[in-house]
């Protein structure tokens, strides 16, 4: 008998154990492809933007070859596994894909923007929450943040869309920007939130015909927030996957080298790419 408690006491200890150890693993941010994410926060898996279609599956947006010019370096069966809540920033279809609607449970848990809220009724998905100022999930508070995509006429043919925020108690607090230019509001969301990490669309995109307006941050744009960024690691995602962005990696790169901000300032990763973060 005796032994029979033993063996329970210790089967008890150990799984106690692994729950501690998998509840206090370090949050990570990987990167899918273009503004695709998972990211691993406070316990729980959360899919961000999911564009899943095989490339050249959509349309060119630039003239130039049809998206997306990359295929996905893993399985959509990996990318949805276990994926505990969906964000999407707008439903642009290299942030929100015919396939990702087809393949995603419509029961899953989504986090949207008020102007997306008919799309999704549409599209058959019975648990998505519109995110007016914030909101408590599973011990972490959401907030979502207004961005600006583009400006002028461009402004009013892209729409709405979104940032968000992820804080909880021993995490650090991300800022994913979403599709957006440098504005004053993002200076002034960076100062409210104080974020380790921002994530930032650095893809320089264009609308054919509007070439002067770019409708996300490109190289100079992007040295504007590192430059309002304080403490925050920036990692600049949404490259090198579509045909109508100008900004790639490597001229991240070289502009990042003209004002000597470093690697571990600046993180651009690669796709499939894990970054782990640290309070």
């Amino acid at each position: 008998m005796k032994k029979l408690i033993f063996a329970i006491s210790f089967l008890l200890l150990a799984v106690f154990s692994f729950g501690q150890t998998n509840s206090a693993a370090k949050p990570t941010v990987q990167l899918v492809r273009n503004a695709t994410l998972l990211i691993e926060y406070g316990g729980k898996k959360i899919l961000v933007d999911p564009m899943l279609s095989p490339k050249g599956a959509i349309d060119s947006w630039a003239g130039i070859q049809r998206n997306p010019t990359i295929e996905l370096k893993m399985p959509v069966e990996d990318i949805i596994k276990d994926v505990d809540l969906v964000i999407v920033t707008h439903t642009h279809e290299d942030h929100f894909d015919e396939i990702a609607s087809k393949t995603l449970n419509k029961s899953l848990e989504l986090m949207i923007q008020p102007a997306d809220k008919e799309f999704f009724q549409k599209e058959g998905f019975t648990n998505a929450s519109i995110i007016d100022d914030n909101k408590l999930w599973n011990g972490i508070t959401i907030y979502r943040l207004d961005g600006q995509h583009g400006t002028g006429k461009v402004l009013e043919m892209m729409g709405k869309t979104s940032g968000f925020i992820l804080k909880a108690q021993n995490q650090p607090t991300v800022y994913i920007v979403g599709d957006a230019i440098w504005t004053d509001n993002i200076k002034k969301n960076i100062q409210k939130f104080k974020p380790e990490y921002i994530i930032v669309n650095s893809g320089g995109a264009l609308i054919k015909g509007f070439e002067n307006f770019p409708i996300i941050m490109n190289e100079d744009q992007t040295m504007n927030l590192l430059r309002e960024s304080g403490k925050a690691k920036v990692i600049a995602v949404h490259m090198d996957a579509l045909d109508h962005c100008r900004t790639t990696r490597s001229s991240l790169s070289k502009k990042a080298d003209e004002f000597k901000i470093g690697k571990d300032k600046l993180i651009i990763p690669q796709d499939t790419e894990v970054v782990t973060l640290s309070n």
